[in-house]
């Protein structure tokens, strides 16, 4: 077992998955304390996050404390053999705190003040913030450090969910102080990075900056990016002072919920995985998204990679429905168990999820949770009782990886810079490629490894690289090598553009990978809403085109029609012992998984015995000491079968290979 596998079997006591859940006492009276630990022990609960919003509940007034219900309900859940998730509940400031002190509340980019009444609600570089919050978790620190309960210390909740960007002058100043030490003090460096001799925007002074706050036309995109790198600084530097206060107090592991999902951009989680004990996060099905169960693998596999593969922690998930989207939609039958599952397929070690008994009060009265407001006599209920014995069964899983020879790229960096101000189409979306990419891979049957741009690619035969518009010299440099090495590499369209600066390389796109790639591409030819292109092999293609040739690559297939027609869409070339292809278009889904299947096939990446089950069945394997785990999970109307034999845990029983309409199989494979 590693160090991290062991903090994670440390939350159960050492008996498998953890099973959990965020819950919120003071929402309810003491009489019904004793009840819900008696259904959350028949469940099978056996770690519960408690203390996330309580600071007013701790501290209702300046200078006045009270840890009586605190103490109270620890000391039960402890009585039943539970573990406790510690918050250290800094999430949100109480009433009391924002009314003596409004300066610290947060500023949008228009100058609007966000006033009390959500949560969040607070400047993160505001220094009366930060020293409050100090002093509540050095209280709860000292309070409950010791106690045999506390198994985890949770870091505040969802940090910069809604309060990363800020305008305010607080911000302002501490975004000046941060551009210092990135420049060194040095003003030109800073214009030379910005460019700003465009528009006349050269400064001669650090002190006549300002974040780039809401303006009459397009916004300088350096001092965006920039921006955007310093509110992610900020946001973990607060995660760092409170982790600093509880690390000097205890041993007891420190992380905070990540929220790697589809519609949080704004914090570069790879910057921040170093810091945590544990890898956690929060992750909802969003029903916005045309396959939102694609978008589940791909964020679990993200976080899996901000793990360094490592087992991790689902701190949050739900149930059924959530409530901030438009149309909050219940789960179908079987869709909790295939959600589940795919998060443990793809490295959880623990499900937790928000939580435990659905509110009756506040913003959140229609998130589903464990108990639902129909109570325990209820299909719900009784499906989390369900999941709580599947879990059991599972907990020989515990501490077996996820082993893939395919890496896929990821920037948070390229994300914001890929979409800024003034770029070619607003019908590219970053996260957009990254998905179709992931999508395709899964698709063909194989399973990724997420890393970042500078990552060791060694032990690698497939290395994709979906949009990755911004990339230093280094990081595209050690792509090369891999290809040089005997990788094959795919490079899909606007990728390498921009240097770390945001600055395009010039003599031809795709820049930095010209030479790898052998072509050179002279204008891009984006597509409209709706407008498709049909390429030379017969395959349909979406987004983009643009109008390039060969310059030492072979050409696989080009455009019939469209902006860019007789260009090349497809090319190979060969480099060292590996490959590059490129792709100058998005290929349609089902064209997508069969060329990147041909090209894992050409790379030698093993695809499963089961890579033929199609696009809606998600195949995954764990290995460990303990064995090899298949997990194979419907979300097909039909059923399907798979030449696997051994042990199913989900039945319990032998397995003799079928997986009906939305179920989902786990099969402790035959040594």
């Amino acid at each position: 077992m590693t160090a991290v596998s062991d903090r994670i079997s440390a939350l159960t006591a050492g008996q498998g998955l953890a099973f959990g859940c965020d819950y919120n006492p003071e929402q309810w009276d003491r009489s019904v304390w004793p009840e819900d630990v008696r259904l959350m022990q028949q469940a099978g609960i056996g770690l519960v996050a408690v203390n996330i919003f309580g600071w007013s509940s701790i501290n209702p007034a300046k200078d006045v404390w009270d840890f009586t219900a605190l103490d109270e309900i620890i000391d039960l859940l402890h009585a039943a053999g539970i573990r406790v998730n510690l918050g250290t509940g800094t999430s949100s400031p109480p009433p009391w705190l924002t009314a003596r002190h409004p300066e610290m509340l947060p500023v949008g980019i228009d100058g609007t003040t966000f006033h009390p009444g959500g949560r969040q609600g607070y400047c993160p570089s505001s220094p009366v913030f930060r020293a409050y919050a100090d002093e509540v978790v050095a209280r709860v620190a000292e309070r409950y450090g010791a106690h045999p309960a506390v198994a985890l210390w949770h870091v505040s909740n969802e940090l910069g969910c809604h309060n990363t960007l800020c305008y305010c002058d607080t911000s302002a100043e501490a975004f000046r102080t941060w551009l210092r030490a990135r420049y060194a003090d040095d003003i030109a460096a800073l214009n030379a990075a910005w460019g700003t001799t465009f528009w006349s925007q050269r400064y001669t002074d650090f002190d006549d900056i300002q974040p780039p706050r809401q303006a009459l036309s397009l916004r300088n995109p350096g001092q965006v990016l920039d921006f955007h790198r310093f509110s992610s600084d900020e946001q973990l530097a607060l995660y760092r002072a409170e982790a600093r206060i509880l690390r000097a107090r205890t041993d007891i592991p420190v992380t905070t919920n990540f929220m790697v999902t589809a519609h949080i951009r704004t914090l570069d989680y790879w910057s921040w995985a170093s810091e945590m004990d544990i890898i956690a996060n929060d992750h909802y099905l969003d029903r916005r998204l045309g396959d939102p169960h694609a978008e589940l693998s791909f964020a679990a596999d993200l976080t899996r990679g901000l793990a360094g593969g490592e087992p991790w922690l689902l701190m949050e998930t739900s149930t059924g429905a959530v409530n901030w989207q438009p149309y909050n939609l219940a789960k179908a039958p079987g869709e909790l168990q295939r959600n589940i599952a795919a998060y443990v397929a793809r490295g959880a070690d623990a499900i937790c999820f928000f939580q435990w008994r659905a509110s009756t009060q506040g913003a959140e009265k229609y998130h589903s949770a464990l108990v639902p407001h129909a109570g325990e006599d209820s299909d719900q209920w009784r499906s989390v009782v369900e999941l709580g014995g599947l879990l059991e069964r599972l907990g020989v899983v515990a501490g077996t990886r996820v082993v893939a020879d395919t890496a896929l790229l990821f920037s948070w960096e390229s994300w914001w810079a890929a979409e800024n101000e003034g770029r070619p189409s607003e019908g590219l979306s970053y996260l957009g490629q990254v998905h179709a990419a992931h999508a395709a891979l899964a698709d063909a049957g194989i399973v990724t490894d997420i890393v970042a741009p500078g990552a060791d690619l060694a032990g690698y035969r497939l290395i994709v690289v979906p949009a990755l518009h911004l990339i230093t010299d280094a990081d595209a440099a050690r792509i090369a090598e891999a290809a040089a090495a005997g990788a094959t590499v795919l490079v899909t369209f606007f990728s390498g553009i921009v240097d770390e600066q945001d600055r395009v390389r010039t003599g031809g796109y795709p820049g930095a990978f010209r030479d790898l790639l052998g072509i050179r591409s002279e204008e891009f030819a984006p597509l409209l809403p709706g407008e498709t292109v049909t390429l030379t092999d017969g395959t349909t293609g979406l987004v983009w085109s643009e109008r390039s040739h060969v310059t030492d690559a072979e050409v696989r297939a080009s455009f019939v029609d469209g902006p860019a027609a007789g260009s090349p869409a497809v090319t190979r070339r060969r480099h060292g012992d590996g490959a590059a292809w490129y792709l100058a278009t998005q290929p349609a889904r089902e064209d997508y998984g069969r060329l990147m299947a041909e090209v894992a096939h050409s790379a030698g990446v093993a695809l499963d015995v089961c890579s033929g089950a199609g696009a809606d069945v998600e195949i995954v394997r764990r290995r460990g000491e303990q064995g090899s785990f298949l997990f194979v999970i419907n979300h097909s109307d039909e059923d399907i079968t798979v030449g696997i034999s051994g042990h199913d845990l989900v039945t319990d029983g032998p397995t003799d290979g079928a997986v009906p309409a939305g179920a989902v199989r786990i099969i402790k494979e035959d040594a």
